[in-house]
Order: structure tokens, then C-alpha cells, then sequence
């Protein structure tokens, strides 16, 4: 587990415990919604943690189909490989899976990661290489 998770799940369990014994405290019908407002969050917690990984992939996806055509207006004559982050696999949670990565046939050796934002709006953010900035064909 990342610790950005661990930190969510300890504040949602603040959240709930603190609700919880507020709840001790009150009698009738609003010790019945103390906790009816702590499962509540509970499940929508639950839901929220199972359903991140799915909206995060389908986020990419839409992403990357923005980049191909930026890819194709920039650079017509070159083919490259697109790459993403698998953040579901262990040992790639600490980048972000947003970082969609390009390799130029031209530059086996180069990665340059791209940030989309909106059709309009995209930025190769960085490059992964041995080489200096001068001998780098693609760099914006």
C-alpha cells in the first residue's frame, strides 16, 4: 500500500471512530443517524478505494488518444511507442500515472513523458536519457 493510502484510509478511519463516539454520546434517534452517517461514509469510502483504479485507467486512455493526434501533427514522418505508467503493479505507485511516456524509433533510447491536460493544452514535461540536452532530436 502506497502511503498516500495509508494516509486516506487513517483519515477516513479518524473520521468515522470520531463520529462514532460522538454517536455514544447522543441518544435515540440520533445515535441511530451517528452511525447510519458513519457506514455511510464507510461504503462510500469502499466505493471510492475499488472504483479509483478503474477512473484512473479510463482517464489515461482518454489522454493518450488526445497525444496521438498531437504526436502525428508534430512529428509526421517519425513512428513512436507510447507507454504508461502501470499503477496498479507494485514498485510504479510513486509515479504519477499520468506521465504518458513516447519513444521515438529515431531515439530508442530516449523516453519523453508528456502531460495532457485538454486537446489544447499538452507538455512534454520531461525526457529519461544518457545522452546531453544537445543531441536530443525531440525536445520542446
Amino acid at each position: 500500500m502506497h502511503p498516500t493510502e495509508i494516509i486516506e484510509l487513517m483519515f477516513v478511519v479518524g473520521i468515522i471512530f470520531s463520529i462514532l463516539i460522538l454517536a455514544l454520546f447522543l441518544k435515540g434517534r440520533w445515535r441511530k443517524t451517528g452511525w447510519l452517517l458513519a457506514s455511510v461514509i464507510l461504503v462510500a469510502y469502499c466505493i471510492f478505494f475499488v472504483a479509483r483504479p478503474f477512473w484512473i485507467d479510463t482517464q489515461i486512455e482518454k489522454k493518450v488518444q488526445l497525444l496521438r493526434p498531437y504526436l502525428e501533427e508534430r512529428y509526421p514522418d517519425e513512428e513512436w511507442t507510447i507507454t504508461t505508467v502501470p499503477h496498479r503493479k507494485d514498485g510504479y505507485k510513486q509515479r504519477n500515472p499520468y506521465y504518458i511516456g513516447v519513444v521515438f524509433d529515431s531515439e530508442p533510447e530516449v523516453t519523453y513523458d508528456y502531460w495532457v491536460e485538454s486537446k489544447d493544452n499538452i507538455y512534454q514535461i520531461s525526457f529519461l536519457t544518457n545522452k546531453r540536452l544537445e543531441e536530443l532530436e525531440h525536445v520542446e
